[in-house]
Formats: C-alpha cells, sequence, structure tokens
C-alpha cells in the first residue's frame, strides 16, 4: 500500500469508528483518525453511557420509597444536580481518554479536527493538513433532528440535557420513541414534572404493541402526563419560562422544551455527493453487505448508514470492515435478530419478531404473561412485569421474546443467544427455572394466549 499517506482514514471516532481504527492499526494498518468533537462519539459523550448513568440517579427514588417495606427507616431524600452532573462529567472525561489511548496504543494517529473528503483517496482536515489513503471510512453517526416550528430554537435536544446546568422544576419533552421515553422516565424519577406528547397515536413505534401499551400505562401510573395524538405548534419565551403552544391551541408554561424527534445522519459538508457516494433518506450513506459504497475505496459504518442505530451494531460493522480489509477474514455483519434494551420506567429488553411482524409471515402461538413480581410486593408496588414469546406455530422455534420490568435488558441478552441457536418453545419449557426470579417465567409459560 506504498504511495499513501494511510492504509486507512477514519472519519468520527465513535464507537464504530473506534473499533476499526483499532483493529486495522492492530493488523499492521497505518491509521489515521479524525475526530471534530471528543473521542467516543454519541454513546460515550452524550448517549448511552451519560444516559444509563442518569438512569441509575432516577432509579433511586423508587429505593428510597420501596424501602420502607422492607422495614428500613430512610430520611428525606434530596437529589443534587450539580453534583451528579459533575461526577458524570469526570466519568464521561475518563472513558473518553480510555478511547484516545486505545487507538493510540495500536498505532493509529489520532486528530482532533474535522475532515472533509477531496476525492476517493484524499481527505482534509480543518487544521489545513491533507493526507492521502488508500481506504477511507465514515463513521460519522447522527444527531437530533428539531422540528421546523416557531421558537424552535428555544428547546434543546438530548445533546444539552446531559449539561444543564440545573434540573428543571417543569419541563415538556416531545417525541414518543425510545430516547423521548427514557428521558421521561429519568426526569420524572429525579423530581422534575414531566408532560409528554407525542403525535402518534401509541409511543415507541415499531416495538410489539402489547409492550408499548403496557410501557405507556406504566409511565402514566408513575406520574409522567403522556399524551398522544398531540404536538407543539410553537414555543414562546415568558419570562423565566417558556410558553408551548400546542396544536389545539392549549398553552402551558414550563422551565425547559426537549425535542426528541428522531435523529439523521452526520453526512452534510463531507463532500460525498460530489464523490458519487450515494445517500438515501435524510443523507444516510447507502453501502452494501460489506459496508462499501458506490466509490469502492469509501466505506461507512455506524449511524451514518441507518441500517440499525445501536451502538454495539457499530462495533459489530467497523470490526467486520477491518477483518475484512485488513485482517484477511471476509466478514459481513449480521443485522437478524438484534437484541435491544429500553432503558424507560419499567425497562423494555426485546428481541426478533413482534407479534405484528409474526403474524404477517404465517401462523404463530403468542404466550404472554403479566404478574406483579416478588420485589413490588413488599414495597406496595402495583406495577406490574409483561413476558411474551412469539412462536411459529409449525416449526415451534421462538420468533420473539418481549420483556418489561426490572432487570429488562440483562434478560434479553441471555434470551437472544438461545433464539440466535434456533431454540424452540419446548426448548424453553425443558430449561430449569432458576427460583425465584422473574425471568423464570421465560421457562414456565405453558398455556398459549392465542
Amino acid at each position: 500500500m506504498s504511495g499513501f499517506d494511510f492504509d486507512l482514514f477514519v472519519i468520527g471516532a465513535g464507537s464504530g469508528g473506534v473499533r476499526a481504527g483499532r483493529v486495522a492499526a492492530e493488523a499492521g494498518a497505518r491509521v489515521g483518525v479524525a475526530e471534530e468533537y471528543r473521542y467516543g462519539g454519541t454513546c460515550v459523550i452524550r448517549g448511552c453511557v451519560p444516559k444509563k448513568l442518569m438512569v441509575y440517579a432516577s432509579a433511586f427514588s423508587d429505593a428510597f420509597e420501596d424501602a420502607a417495606g422492607f422495614g428500613w427507616d430512610v430520611g428525606p431524600a434530596r437529589f443534587d444536580w450539580a453534583r451528579f452532573i459533575a461526577a458524570k462529567d469526570v466519568e464521561i472525561a475518563r472513558l473518553e481518554q480510555v478511547y484516545r489511548a486505545a487507538l493510540t496504543r495500536a498505532g493509529a494517529q489520532p486528530f482532533a479536527a474535522r475532515a472533509t473528503i477531496l476525492d476517493p483517496h484524499r481527505v482534509r482536515l480543518s487544521t489545513g493538513a491533507e493526507y492521502s489513503a488508500k481506504h477511507i471510512l465514515i463513521a460519522t453517526g447522527g444527531r437530533p433532528v428539531v422540528p421546523d416550528i416557531p421558537g424552535a430554537e428555544l428547546g434543546v435536544t438530548s445533546n444539552e440535557m446531559f449539561g444543564l446546568a440545573a434540573q428543571p422544576a417543569r419541563m415538556m419533552i416531545v417525541g414518543g420513541g425510545y430516547v423521548a421515553c427514557e428521558f421521561a422516565g429519568i426526569m420524572n424519577g429525579l423530581g422534575t414534572r414531566v408532560r409528554q406528547v407525542y403525535r402518534g397515536a401509541q409511543i415507541l413505534r415499531g416495538f410489539d404493541d402489547d409492550l408499548r401499551d403496557h410501557v405507556a400505562d406504566a409511565m402514566r401510573a408513575r406520574g409522567v402526563a403522556l399524551e398522544v395524538e398531540r404536538d407543539v405548534a410553537r414555543i414562546d419565551r415568558e419570562g423565566d419560562g417558556l410558553r408551548v403552544t400546542l396544536d389545539d391551541g392549549e398553552t402551558e408554561t414550563v422551565d425547559l422544551v426537549m425535542f426528541a424527534t428522531g435523529r439523521e445522519p452526520n453526512t452534510a459538508g463531507l463532500g460525498l455527493g460530489e464523490l458519487g457516494v450515494h445517500l438515501g433518506r435524510g443523507g444516510a450513506i447507502e453501502v452494501d453487505a460489506w459496508s462499501q459504497t458506490a466509490v469502492p475505496s469509501i466505506y461507512a459504518v455506524g449511524d451514518v448508514t441507518a441500517r440499525a442505530q445501536l451502538t454495539p451494531v457499530a462495533i459489530r460493522e467497523g470490526q467486520a470492515f477491518a477483518d475484512t480489509i485488513f485482517g484477511g477474514k471476509p466478514t459481513r455483519p449480521d443485522h437478524s435478530l438484534i437484541p435491544t434494551a429500553v432503558f424507560t420506567q419499567p425497562e423494555i429488553g426485546t428481541v426478533g419478531l413482534t407479534e405484528t411482524e409474526a403474524r404477517s409471515r404465517g401462523a404463530v402461538a403468542i404466550y404472554r404473561t403479566v404478574f406483579r413480581p416478588m420485589l413490588n410486593v413488599l414495597a406496595g408496588r402495583e406495577e406490574r412485569v409483561l413476558m411474551k414469546l412469539v412462536i411459529d406455530a409449525m416449526s415451534r422455534k421462538v420468533l420473539g421474546c418481549h420483556v418489561s420490568g426490572h432487570a429488562a435488558g440483562e434478560m434479553i441478552q441471555l434470551a437472544a443467544v438461545a433464539i440466535r441457536m434456533g431454540a424452540t418453545k419446548e426448548d424453553f419449557d425443558a430449561t430449569m427455572a432458576v427460583h425465584p426470579t422473574a425471568a423464570e417465567e421465560l421457562v414456565t409459560m405453558r398455556a398459549a394466549v392465542a
């Protein structure tokens, strides 16, 4: 690969870009990586990691409340937003250094700069430097979309939520996807009065309908003012607050409006259209099964391709790219049966087909149970756990597993292994239950409900 400054130049140092750059460098490639913001990308800096820390923080309100039922006397609890944000920032800074150090140890050269593509083998940095590369990998991720309404600039997105100087007493969340629902639970748990509005008929579009209904009901029971088929028409400054006008003319004054109305790929300004790289809906880079674009030397992985916008998917795509191009192991990332956790309150864990998807393909059997877990009994909490298995009626294979309740994400990771291996309902039935746990219900459901 002589004649080039680098064998690989990676644009974007999120989960997918860092994995690809590190693995390629470990295989002996000369690798450059450019990141215009902070190493770690959306997940580490302004996504999964800080969000999960906020989920943990918000869950203590339940723990303090439930403790009395188990014999504990807990004094008045007070949440200190500034102290939490400071502790969170320390951890995120530590993780950023871990990501940067991993690249450096592998032999890659990091650049703190924005990169654009000049031609199929050349990039230019915002510092003015230009480099040539045998291969270019785009891993620039995505960014939140803000609706085009008057006063939209007065609101924030998930990006800004992680650095607010003060906790709002009243806030409105606009959207019904997993980001909107997660933040509704977080802020409600921390003591903020939360109103969530969503223009669709039900939140969490794309998830199993039983899960959607179960979580929506539980969010309302926990105190989130969740309203569907509602939308925001405009926002105006009103003293120290924001006056929100809804689509039916109703107004409410809040301290903060958060938009969680979708995300779009970060492809603007990279110079892709002029090169012949095909862009799809929302600017997503179109790639083949090997993550290769229409320009043979240019590849893309992660959210910028809009295939499956999840951190583990970006990592798997980055690994597969590096194995294929530099490791001598041609590998295509498999996007089937992707397990997912949604850190709503209650939590969701899901893998495989929804009931609606499965029924569109053929006959199915549905096994479902809703129960009050032991954790909630002495606490006096009425919240239920939902577990559901979608079974192919002919082969008896488990096509989908859907859980909502405490530790649902932990359960679904292991259930996904069995389902990926082709487990049948009878395999689940033959597996010894772990007692007493909530997860044992996954292997003790005997009668189909539909």
